[in-house]
């Protein structure tokens, strides 16, 4: 046990923490030579939130298709760009490196650019809000 100071006793502490058991990951790692979809990988998933990579280059929501989600999204542009457009706003959002928003659940929104010639990477975490 540590030593007593001051005439008060310091109890020995056991860690509560669970041990970390992921290997050391890259979020720059991995990311395909050839997109012909956006690459979509979780990175961390645990009741009540998920952190999922997603790499995109040239890609888009597809015209008339929005992305309507149960689960609310913080989400930001980690490297490239992108423009997000949420229904109701009259223009697009253009993101760059470090910009990022929390779309509420069931927020309607839609990618209508990303850079074609290099990969937007994004770092989205969907949160259960309920």
């Amino acid at each position: 046990a540590p030593p007593a100071r001051a005439g008060f006793r310091v109890a020995a502490r056991r860690s509560t923490l669970r041990p970390m058991t992921d290997p050391t990951q890259n979020l720059f790692h991995d990311i395909p030579a050839n997109l012909p979809e956006e690459d979509m990988r979780d990175l961390l998933s645990r009741p009540g939130v998920r952190i999922e990579r997603i790499v995109s280059k040239g890609h888009v929501t597809p015209e008339g298709e929005w992305y309507d989600q149960e689960q609310g999204e913080w989400v930001m542009v980690v490297q490239g760009a992108a423009r997000l457009l949420i229904e109701g706003e009259a223009d697009a959002r253009t993101l760059g490196p470090g910009d990022h928003l929390y779309l509420a659940p069931h927020v309607r929104h839609r990618v209508t650019w990303t850079d074609a010639q290099a990969e937007t990477i994004w770092l989205a975490v969907f949160l259960d809000d309920g």
